[in-house]
């Protein structure tokens, strides 16, 4: 089969600069006055952020404290040898020698639990989630085998996040002087969930002549939970789906070792933080951990303009840092060995 001149001029480009690549380009050439500067400069830039981020999480203060009650014995050990584990009450005391500057930001920290499981992650219903009504009647298939309860209900919330998600509770009390009555320090649980999650993600569904219980009336809440979700908080607008502390549960942790937000110390006498004395955490112990093997633990912590404490961020810099130096001179030294090289090759010739 031939082609005529005119067909093939009709499959050809547009003859310009760009269609047939007669623009003009630029090819740098790394030369060593070049490339070495640049080791150099980029390896200082790290070490110095590094250094930065390194000294400003050490300066961040934390008191931790693991309420697991096993294998070692502890105020909580009672509570954790329950079997099957029930609704328990235990206590952590601890005193501070000076002022525990604030804000205070209260995180339980769980370890050896796996969210980032593929079928755990996908477990969850978002359009379920998002509020809308239909998606209450018909869970994501996703959900299974916490789709519908074992009388043909559909479950809300859906999915195996929803049906693990962490009960346990604290109240702190506060004594300033030996012998004086404990006062009970206000912690903030409101705010804790990303903004995006809170009010993007995250809808009740339309309220059915007002309640929120008649809009999940027909559905069953997942099978670890004592209550159904409209009963997770008595404050209107921190309930259902748009519960706080279920918002943050629902978003899922990277590693197996994770914390979590569970309320803020800022108001009262103690907007500038814990003042020194003797205080009780009092810890509803309902969250079995022993059957993964996990551990649990309650964690005080102020921030700094970094966020949180997290050292591993500046070590990774200064690592980084290091490296880029450390290969700065050893091109250098070949760069050096080599020039000298060709200068005695041409002095031979």
């Amino acid at each position: 089969m031939t082609w005529s001149a005119s067909a093939r001029g009709a499959q050809q480009p547009d003859n310009t600069a760009f269609t047939q690549q007669r623009l003009p380009a630029w090819q740098p050439l790394l030369s060593a006055s070049i490339a070495l500067p640049l080791f150099f400069i980029a390896g200082l830039a790290f070490l110095g952020l590094g250094l930065g981020l390194f000294y400003s999480s050490n300066a961040i203060k934390e008191l931790g404290h693991d309420y697991t009650g096993y294998p070692t014995p502890g105020n909580c050990s009672l509570c954790a040898s329950a079997a099957p584990p029930k609704r328990c009450s235990c206590a952590w005391f601890f005193s501070l020698p000076e002022l525990f500057p604030g804000p205070i930001y209260v995180y339980y920290e769980l370890s050896n639990f796996y969210q980032n499981n593929r079928r755990y992650g996908v477990s969850r219903d978002d359009a379920q989630l998002s509020g809308l009504t239909w998606a209450l009647r018909q869970p994501a298939n996703e959900c299974y085998p916490y789709q519908y309860s074992s009388a043909g209900l559909p479950v809300a919330p859906c999915g195996a996040i929803a049906n693990s998600l962490f009960n346990d509770s604290f109240s702190l009390w506060h004594r300033r002087g030996p012998g004086g009555a404990y006062v009970e320090v206000p912690l903030e649980r409101t705010g804790i969930a990303w903004w995006t999650d809170l009010h993007v993600k995250f809808h009740n569904p339309p309220l059915v002549n007002g309640s929120l219980a008649l809009a999940f009336r027909g559905t069953s809440p997942p099978p670890n939970w004592p209550r159904p979700v409209y009963e997770l908080s008595p404050d209107p607008n921190n309930t259902g789906f748009v519960n706080q502390d279920f918002v943050v549960w629902m978003r899922t942790a990277a590693l197996p070792t994770f914390r979590k937000l569970y309320a803020r110390i800022r108001h009262g006498n103690y907007t500038a933080g814990l003042p020194r004395g003797s205080y009780r955490v009092n810890i509803t112990y309902n969250y079995p951990v022993r059957p993964f093997g996990g551990q649990k633990r309650l964690i005080f912590s102020n921030i700094s303009w970094m966020g949180g404490k997290n050292p591993f961020l500046g070590i990774a810099y200064l690592v980084v840092g290091s490296l880029c130096i450390l290969t700065g001179f050893v091109m250098l030294v070949v760069y050096i060995r080599y020039q000298d090289q060709q200068d005695e090759e041409e002095d031979e010739d």
